[in-house]
């Protein structure tokens, strides 16, 4: 893969890795960056190899928000215009797992690009806010949402409201993170995690994901209805049959993915 300018792609075996790379910026997230992910995500989804992709920031922070200088002479008409938040709705599209190695800050667009991802790892220096308010405006791609579904409204309005941080613990408590572990074991726990995941097999794994999803915005008879259909799509897979197969015969499956 080509060097992008305001993200590295790396690969580590069946591990896509994206580190944001603007740390004397602590990782502002600027347009292109999020269009440099975007691109990123779609070459890794279509990549075989690839089962799992991590992603995390250069430096102190993983992004401590959204680049203000850009935005600062912004208009209503300027952002429609732009369709400021369509990359960040691709980004919601990848069907591979999603992890974020968070270290530091992530606040206000950094938060939301967190949120985006399906687990949260971080470390015990991380610091999580929607700071947005204090500048006259609101989160825009996705945080008043998901917040709220983690969280409940009443607790999320107390966080949007206030513009405040909450710490790595705190976050866990809401259901915002997975783990919390020093900083400094932060990069080889996540990447163990992931590796542990690229080794289960890819379609299940992937309709595992379209299904959790969808239970976060439907009845739970429409929810059961949707499994359902996952469940007997699997059975038309390879690795289906790898799968019962190898557990009569005592051994290890091999997944190929098909």
């Amino acid at each position: 893969m080509s060097e992008p300018a305001f993200i590295q792609v790396e690969k580590e075996e069946k591990i896509g890795i994206i580190r944001l790379n603007r740390p004397k910026q602590l990782n502002a997230i600027n347009r292109k960056m999020v269009s440099e992910i975007t691109q990123a995500l779609e070459e890794m989804d279509k990549d075989e190899d690839i089962r799992a992709v991590v992603l995390t920031g250069n430096g102190r922070a993983f992004a401590a928000g959204a680049d203000i200088d850009e935005m600062a002479e912004d208009t209503s008409v300027s952002l429609e215009m732009l369709n400021q938040f369509a990359d960040w709705d691709r980004i919601h599209c990848f069907k591979k797992p999603l992890i974020g190695a968070i270290q530091g800050f992530a606040l206000g667009g950094g938060f939301e690009l967190a949120l985006a991802c399906d687990l949260l790892f971080c470390g015990e220096d991380a610091q999580f806010g929607f700071p947005e308010i204090k500048l006259a405006v609101m989160p825009g791609a996705g945080g008043t949402q998901k917040l709220t579904k983690l969280m409940g409204r009443t607790k999320a309005l107390e966080w949007l409201w206030s513009g405040e941080m909450m710490t790595c613990k705190e976050a866990v408590k809401y259901g915002i993170v997975n783990r919390v572990m020093p900083a400094e074991l932060l990069w080889e726990e996540t990447i163990k995690y992931a590796h542990t995941l690229a080794d289960k097999p890819p379609l299940s794994v992937r309709l595992i994901k379209d299904a959790v999803n969808k239970a976060v915005d439907y009845t739970l008879y429409e929810g059961m209805q949707y499994e359902r259909k996952n469940f007997y799509l699997l059975f038309s897979s390879e690795d289906q049959k790898e799968g019962m197969k190898a557990f009569m015969e005592k051994r290890k499956p091999d997944f190929k993915g098909r």
